[in-house]
């Protein structure tokens, strides 16, 4: 069996393998067996985004973890990095959330933390793998299991895995509710340092009909600013729909049309979070390493005047940085990866261009909603515009192609490709750089290349991706 688990868990289209009900089932119930061999009792917290298959897979997922021995407290529609807090806050055994975080609505996934509020170590992936496996080779006795659970099904799951399934008995349809989302929001508030005072911040929320539709809304207003929403109407297919962190276009326009002092975007799960300012201009995860970096560095809390980012950061965030006496480290592509380089330099700041950003005296999660109030801090503290707040900031031109692969071998095994980013990189020497990775959750080669030339970067890239077209498409 392939590997299945990415640098964000495990994705893929809802009802195929492995996000069927049977894998779904074997998954929940390895992860309470493996809880249960660890000697820890399997109580497992479980939220989820607005995706229409998401009750579905939370069935199985629930009667799978219930057949292992273990038991489930059910979140809802919540926020992925609400689901590593509130294990923390409640002394729970491991955290699931079900989401494909940006994708679009077809797709879903399932992202496991430990007690710490970490994502899985890869031993512990590769021991839920290995369940996934054992159960395909007795596909009778898994489902003479499932059987047992509910007859005709799970609860709350539909015949068809592309329609929606109906509510699970006992979990609440918006976070609005008590419970899990109100201890989150007290974590939330608990962070929030500011006071609003005299400037009342005029905000827009892009919240990409996802996780975040109800908390953030609430979140900010509750603060005393001036809240306009976009894109927060779930409609159970609309998540990520020409919205959120990855489509900036539609807030930057409300920004401007509202005078609004800053626009916030998070994606489909709200782990990520990316800004618009006052003028219209998308700004990403590099400003905010930038501002908050800063700010850490001004108040003598950055921890070994470090910063850790990954390979996509911009070479203008580095030499930013520099000019303040801090350091940036980069690590691979994935938040996971950033948190463990930050673990082990205990550095407070880290994230990705991306919008992740993971501030480590909080907790161990990169997440959009925790980013925005220390963002809307920043703000009301400098009584200035955003676009005076990331000023110092300039970034190299950049480019990202995407390259659909049929495989992934090892780059330096394929001979015409490892000559093409040979010649890149020596043509690209002293004036910028190349990263080229494969996607952790798509078939996609991604192809990264910045330099002090707009049209040296266009050359490169696509010299880069047609060699990669050739050799590995798709």
């Amino acid at each position: 069996m392939p590997r299945l688990f990415g640098t964000d868990g495990i994705r893929g289209q809802a009802g195929g393998f492995p996000l069927d009900d049977g894998s779904v089932f074997s998954l929940g119930r390895t992860l309470a067996e493996s809880l249960r061999r660890r000697r820890l009792e399997p109580r497992v917290l479980v939220g989820r985004d607005t995706r229409e298959s998401g009750p579905r897979i939370e069935a199985a997922l629930t009667a799978g973890i219930r057949a292992g021995g273990g038991s489930v407290a059910a979140a809802g529609i919540i926020p992925t990095p609400a689901v590593p807090a509130l294990v923390l806050r409640r002394g729970m055994a491991a955290g699931v959330m079900i989401s494909a975080s940006h994708n679009p609505y077809r797709d879903n996934g399932l992202k496991f933390f430990d007690a710490r509020g970490m994502k899985l170590a890869e031993e512990w992936e590769d021991e839920l793998e290995r369940g996934l496996a054992d159960a395909a080779r007795d596909p009778e006795a898994v489902g003479a299991e499932r059987r047992g659970e509910a007859e005709g099904g799970f609860p709350g799951a539909s015949p068809d895995p592309a329609r929606p399934a109906a509510p699970v008995s006992g979990i609440p349809e918006a976070s609005s509710q008590a419970g899990p989302a109100a201890d989150y929001m007290d974590f939330l508030l608990s962070r929030f340092k500011a006071t609003p005072g005299g400037r009342r911040l005029r905000l827009v929320l892009d919240c990409a009909n996802g996780a975040a539709y109800d908390l953030g809304p609430r979140l900010f207003r509750g603060l005393g600013f001036e809240v306009e929403t976009i894109a927060c109407r779930p409609d159970d297919r609309n998540i990520n729909e020409e919205c959120g962190s990855q489509h900036p276009g539609r807030l930057a326009a409300k920004v401007v049309e509202s005078g609004a002092d800053m626009g916030i975007a998070w994606d489909g799960d709200a782990d990520r979070a990316v800004w618009v300012d006052e003028k219209g201009r998308a700004l990403n995860g590099d400003h905010t390493l930038y501002v908050q970096g800063r700010r850490l560095k001004e108040a003598g809390r950055l921890a070994g005047d470090v910063v850790v980012a990954t390979t996509m950061s911009n070479m203008g965030l580095e030499r930013a940085l520099g000019r303040m006496g801090v350091r940036l480290e980069r690590t691979r592509v994935g938040d996971k990866y950033v948190l463990e380089r930050m673990r082990e330099l205990g550095a407070a700041l880290g994230g990705e261009r991306s919008g992740h950003t993971i501030f480590l005296e909080d907790g161990p999660a990169g997440d959009g909603l925790l980013t925005a109030l220390k963002m809307a801090e920043a703000l009301v503290e400098s009584g200035g515009p955003l676009s005076a707040l990331v000023k110092g900031l300039d970034e190299y031109p950049q480019e990202l192609v995407n390259v659909p692969v049929a495989r992934k071998p090892d780059l330096e095994t394929v001979p015409e490709v490892r000559e093409a980013l040979a010649a890149v990189r020596a043509e690209l020497e002293g004036r910028g750089r190349i990263d080229v990775r494969y996607s952790g959750t798509e078939n996609v080669a991604r192809v990264m290349v910045e330099a002090d030339d707009p049209e040296l970067v266009r050359r490169c890239a696509r010299r880069a991706a047609a060699a990669l077209a050739r050799n590995l498409g798709a």
